[in-house]
């Protein structure tokens, strides 16, 4: 299993313990990619999230630092459309 492989599987279990409280809101994330160069993930908001004001304080404040804190190759957590 090469690296990107393995944070994606992190990531995705990491992700997967946040899922239902994105869910309770009608909304949901997706892993896009691992940037191996730039250490940084790529999520997609899904449902209500995409449209959230809140997005931005649920991917710095949560997300992100829970990835973080679980896989510390990860740098950054970024949202893309």
């Amino acid at each position: 299993m090469d690296n990107f492989d393995d944070i994606q599987s992190r990531a995705e279990a990491v992700l997967d313990k946040l899922r239902p409280y994105l869910e309770q809101d009608g909304g949901g994330i997706e892993f896009v990619c691992f940037e191996e160069d730039t250490k940084v993930v790529e999520v997609r908001f899904t449902g209500n999230c995409k449209t959230c004001p809140m997005f931005l304080m649920t991917l710095r404040g949560g997300i992100e630092r829970l990835l973080i804190k679980d896989i510390p190759e990860i740098r950054r957590v970024e949202a893309v459309s």
